[in-house]
């Protein structure tokens, strides 16, 4: 069972690559003009795809990684963690700007 759910992690987050690479191409710069809320919440966006892309890579490198390679497994642990915190930290931010610019509008 504890090997169903191993594999089953490292299929989401293959899968949420893919979805990563889409999301950022989706979110592409175009020269449309913006105000700055909506600017701000496509830079937020776009940080957020970016590190969990970072995310999944550091995790496949480290599937990857010969375990005798202590030092380099450590560095993408710590990779992970943090790219994993920077991420969870821009998609709490996203509902607070819109809070906070919902707020300065009325």
């Amino acid at each position: 069972m504890c090997l169903v759910n191993i594999f089953c992690h490292e299929f989401v987050v293959a899968v949420s690559f893919v979805a990563c690479i889409a999301g950022l191409w989706l979110l592409r710069e175009n020269k449309k003009q913006k105000d700055e809320a909506q600017a701000t919440e496509e830079i937020l966006l776009r940080m957020s795809f970016a590190y969990w892309l970072v995310y999944c890579i550091a995790f496949g490198i480290e599937k990857m990684v010969l375990p005798h390679w202590e030092g380099l497994t450590m560095m993408l642990r710590i990779t992970i963690a943090l790219s994993y915190l920077l991420t969870f930290s821009c998609i709490l931010s996203l509902p607070l700007h819109k809070f906070a610019v919902h707020e300065v509008e009325e």
